[in-house]
């Protein structure tokens, strides 16, 4: 049985939620509460000296980082959403690097107004537009991130961006993010991140 040790306001902790229900994985999930600084005892520790969630328990295997789970998941599991071919590889990296980069942009803006982070908002809801106009333009006359098919480029850049209107970014100005989102939501076996209530940064 997979064990997912997961907090159900992250976006990192998300997109491997997303990944383990497109393909239809039954797993464990051990809640760790980020609030009450569960992430930094000894226990969850040992687990993750990094004290970051979500981590992944697979036949022994312990897997630390978001978009590491999410690739070993399609690797072991369904190799199309990770496809072999060194075009589309190449084109999934890059994406996966995007979707790193999120957590300066939409992420940050969003740890801001949901997590009272001590960044600031002017600066980072800017770099955020940057990054979004960017991801829009590369999204034009494509249904989906690489090839034909949904991958996990899809997956990890998925989570930041539908949730980055909670960080006082709007997305109302990129139509091909929108209609990405929407054929992402509509897929089978999609599960939404829990919504936090927009407030003033």
């Amino acid at each position: 049985m997979l064990k997912l040790y997961d907090f159900e306001l992250s976006g990192h902790a998300h997109r491997v939620r997303l990944m383990l229900a497109l393909l239809g994985l039954n797993y464990q999930k051990v809640t760790v509460n980020l609030a009450q600084g569960e992430h930094k005892q000894a226990a969850f520790r040992q687990i993750n000296p990094l004290m970051q969630v979500p981590v992944l328990e697979d036949e022994g295997m312990v897997i630390r980082d978001s978009i590491a789970i999410i690739t070993h998941l399609a690797n072991n599991y369904a190799p199309a959403w990770n496809p072999k071919n060194s075009e589309l590889q190449a084109q999934i990296q890059q994406w996966l690097a995007i979707a790193r980069n999120l957590a300066d942009g939409p992420a940050k803006a969003r740890l801001i107004t949901v997590f009272n982070a001590p960044y600031d908002p002017e600066s980072v809801i800017a770099n955020s537009h940057q990054q979004l106009a960017v991801i829009d333009q590369l999204l034009a006359g494509k249904s989906w991130m690489v090839g034909a098919e949904p991958s996990i480029a899809d997956v990890a850049c998925y989570s930041y961006i539908a949730h980055a209107p909670e960080g006082q970014v709007a997305l109302d100005s990129y139509a091909n993010i929108l209609a990405w989102l929407e054929r992402l939501e509509a897929l089978s076996g999609f599960v939404a991140m829990q919504k936090t209530p927009l407030r003033a940064a």
